[in-house]
């Protein structure tokens, strides 16, 4: 498999165009949980094209984007480039080369579960602020609707990488047991409404998924035509998630 720095270089047009932002909720959760201001440093790890970090910067934060692939990276300083608090920074997670006690909140946004997490959470421990926190958040698709229990099993019937690299198996337990026991998590709603481009476009953006020229995209294509007008309205899905955030102060790397 490609390594996570990788895997994205080629997906990064349906990445800005098709993946679910973040819902605004996060930011009250934040501000009530977590004492987030508009004065707050924020250094977003994994910024990817800048979908997180956007959230914040319409806050008023200033915000690190931490991202080591150059093109996500390049993406994010062109849709970034109308925010003067914006600081695009080309590194990986587990050396971002940041201050020591830099920023108030490091973030990691559909990004976790790619870092070395041992390494990841001993830097982030450095950059923060004694008073600091972290904050990981996840899309994660429901299935609880025929048209999303369709897709699931098209993504496991067609993506031979598929349980490999799912974000999934970062679970409740493994966070808690690397966050420490004052791990708190909260579920928020989010929600796309696609055509058939658009759901298209939002499985091509996933590593996982084959691309063209590569063995099963066509079949894979066909199948995915094939539940959507099977599910469709007026043309469109409705893509669901649980956008879940796990947030902890002053952790304590509990567990390699």
């Amino acid at each position: 498999m490609l390594s996570p720095t990788e895997r994205f270089s080629n997906r990064v047009e349906n990445y800005i165009k098709y993946r679910p932002s973040y819902p605004a909720a996060l930011i009250d959760l934040l501000e009530s949980e977590c004492q987030l201001t508009p004065a707050s440093l924020v250094a977003d790890i994994g910024s990817g094209t800048g979908l997180l970090t956007k959230l914040f910067l319409d806050n008023g934060n200033t915000v690190f984007g931490v991202e080591p692939n150059a093109e996500m990276r390049a993406a994010a300083e062109t849709l970034l480039n109308a925010y003067p608090n914006f600081v695009s920074v080309a590194a990986p997670a587990e050396a971002t080369t940041l201050a020591a006690e830099q920023v108030d909140f490091v973030t990691a946004g559909q990004a976790f579960h790619w870092f070395d997490i041992v390494a990841a959470l001993q830097e982030f421990r450095r950059i923060l602020k004694p008073q600091g926190w972290i904050v990981l958040v996840w899309n994660m698709r429901r299935h609880d609707d025929p048209f999303q229990s369709a897709y699931e099993q098209l993504v496991k019937r067609h993506s031979q990488e598929y349980s490999a690299v799912n974000h999934k198996r970062i679970n409740d337990h493994v966070l808690s047991e690397i966050m420490g026991p004052d791990m708190r998590l909260t579920t928020l709603d989010n929600e796309q409404i696609l055509d058939y481009e658009g759901i298209k476009g939002r499985l091509l953006s996933a590593s996982y998924a084959p691309l063209e020229g590569q063995a099963g995209h066509q079949a894979m294509l066909d199948d995915l035509l094939a539940i959507f007008e099977q599910y469709q309205q007026a043309g469109r899905v409705r893509f669901t998630y649980r956008t879940n955030v796990y947030y902890t102060q002053n952790p304590q790397l509990a567990k390699a």
